[in-house]
């Protein structure tokens, strides 16, 4: 994919460089920057996507995760040096798309930004125009949820999900079908995990009819 605007937040000058440097082989704009308070400024510029570390002087990743989620649905890739089971569910919890432990070869870096970017960014031919449901407007070229006109925060993986279930309105899709859009094929964690984000739209969007289909999966209705 060109065009791509990249912004990598990672105080440790090498790795940020050798990062940069292999995003760059693939066409892909790459800002690095090294410090959270820095990174926070330029949160309404909004890149395709940021790669942040946790450990940062000023702003921390959590803090800035936060920070950008709360502004739109950027999808966000975690790096740290910060193994621990917790570090990585907390993360994965506040919206990140995917977390990746130090230290970590450049290339795995990359095949993941390019297969998170694939899923968030279709082709211009799939996109789907905006439409409306039982009063809500879904805008998916902008990955947009409105309810009238407040926007609506989702996540990326709820976004994700609406997106899937709306458009294909009336069509039950399985679990797994669910998890290849909106996880990727490479995902190998629980199915439990399609529950959890369906629970959590349908807090956020109580208004859309989201059918559980016990033992196959979900399918949205249209009233």
């Amino acid at each position: 994919m060109k065009g791509i605007q990249i912004y990598l937040v990672e105080d440790e000058k090498n790795l940020g460089e050798v990062i940069k440097a292999y995003m760059e082989r693939e066409g892909w704009k790459v800002k690095h920057l090294t410090d959270g308070n820095e990174a926070y400024e330029l949160i309404e510029t909004h890149p395709h996507l940021w790669v942040l570390d946790i450990m940062l002087p000023g702003m921390d990743g959590y803090q800035l995760l936060k920070a950008i989620k709360s502004k739109g649905n950027t999808p966000v890739i975690f790096i740290s040096a910060r193994d621990k089971d917790l570090d990585r569910v907390l993360g994965l919890e506040l919206g990140s798309d995917d977390y990746l432990a130090k230290p970590f070869l450049p290339e795995e870096l990359v095949i993941r930004t390019k297969k998170l970017l694939e899923r968030v960014y279709p082709d211009e031919k799939q996109e789907i125009e905006k439409f409306e449901l039982n009063g809500y407007t879904i805008d998916p070229k902008r990955r947009m949820v409105f309810d009238d006109e407040e926007v609506i925060e989702l996540t990326t993986k709820e976004l994700d999900l609406v997106i899937l279930l709306t458009s294909n309105i009336g069509k039950a899709l399985s679990r797994e079908e669910i998890i290849e859009y909106v996880w990727g094929s490479d995902y190998y964690g629980s199915e439990r995990a399609v529950d959890d984000v369906v629970r959590r739209v349908r807090k956020k969007l109580p208004r859309i009819h989201l059918e559980t289909l016990y033992g196959f999966g979900y399918r949205v209705l249209s009233s």
